[in-house]
């Protein structure tokens, strides 16, 4: 089957929207992207990198004649523009998402859309602590992992749809369940940018600016990075995926107290053990 949207729109064009629009049209899996902002500037933008064919403010008139819709906004936005596209969108168009939490988004989508239901929650796992269609390249998605949502409650040929999408994009694609998702990047995803925020906190609390930076190793770099990241972006992973990021800084507060209480008693041994699990572990993660 040969996959080929009249009019794709894109409803947030920055840096994942952006460069999915830049992909749809370099595949030829689109007759016309179109983009919806709330910032004219964003969409010049996007108009002016060829990211998108039109721009609009508003997500109504474009949802009207679009094919697909994938919504790349914000995790805490999703919901709501869903519920603006319910009543105008197409019976046969094909809603997506690029959101890293999926359990509250899909919920939502399954409590407010008619069965079988025609949106379907995907989070690629692309990106960078960049943003903006500035930073957008169309072969973004080319070797990621994007994860769909699994359900009996899909519309099959919809969900099809989607899978294509991303495979044709170039993405390995995995079937999860919301739930397992969320519970799994809480882990591998969201602690690891919670931790980055709170060491580039820490690090900026000591003060003397000029001679710190001249003591910043590569350690410090790449454990901080993606703290350069969006805060509003982060704020609405956090909100929506509150329960599981809970549960992981329990976890880290644990690992945090062996290695603070082998410092206090001056436990060698055990810190040996503390680095060299930690060194198991990643190796196990990393499949190394």
């Amino acid at each position: 089957m040969t996959l080929h949207f009249r009019i794709a729109t894109i409803v947030g064009p920055g840096l994942l929207g952006g460069s999915l629009g830049m992909a749809l049209k370099a595949n030829g899996l689109a007759g016309k992207v179109y983009g919806v902002g709330h910032r004219q500037a964003t969409l010049d933008k996007a108009l002016e990198l060829g990211a998108i064919d039109r721009g609009f403010l508003d997500p109504v008139e474009p949802a009207r004649d679009s094919e697909l819709i994938v919504i790349c906004t914000p995790a805490g936005t999703v919901a709501q523009f869903l519920d603006v596209l319910r009543p105008v969108c197409a019976p046969t168009c094909i809603l997506t998402d690029v959101a890293s939490t999926k359990a509250a988004i899909c919920a939502h989508a399954a409590a407010t859309w008619p069965p079988p239901i025609r949106f379907i929650g995907s989070h690629p796992m692309a990106g960078s602590e960049k943003f903006g269609p500035e930073h957008a390249r169309p072969d973004l998605y080319q070797g990621c992992v994007t994860v769909v949502q699994a359900g009996a409650s899909l519309d099959p040929a919809a969900r099809g749809a989607v899978v294509g999408l991303w495979r044709a994009l170039g993405s390995e694609v995995i079937d999860l369940p919301p739930d397992l998702h969320d519970r799994l990047v809480a882990q591998t995803s969201h602690l690891p940018h919670v931790v980055a925020a709170a060491v580039a906190q820490l690090a900026a609390s000591a003060g003397h600016f000029e001679t710190v930076r001249k003591l910043v190793g590569k350690g410090f770099q790449d454990v901080t990075r993606i703290a350069d990241s969006r805060p509003e972006i982060w704020r609405d992973i956090c909100l929506t995926n509150r329960e599981n990021i809970l549960t992981a800084l329990e976890g880290l507060s644990g690992r945090l107290e062996e290695a603070r209480a082998a410092l206090e008693q001056g436990d060698g041994d055990a810190l040996e053990r503390y680095f060299r699990q930690g060194n198991t572990g990643r190796r196990e993660v990393l499949g190394e």
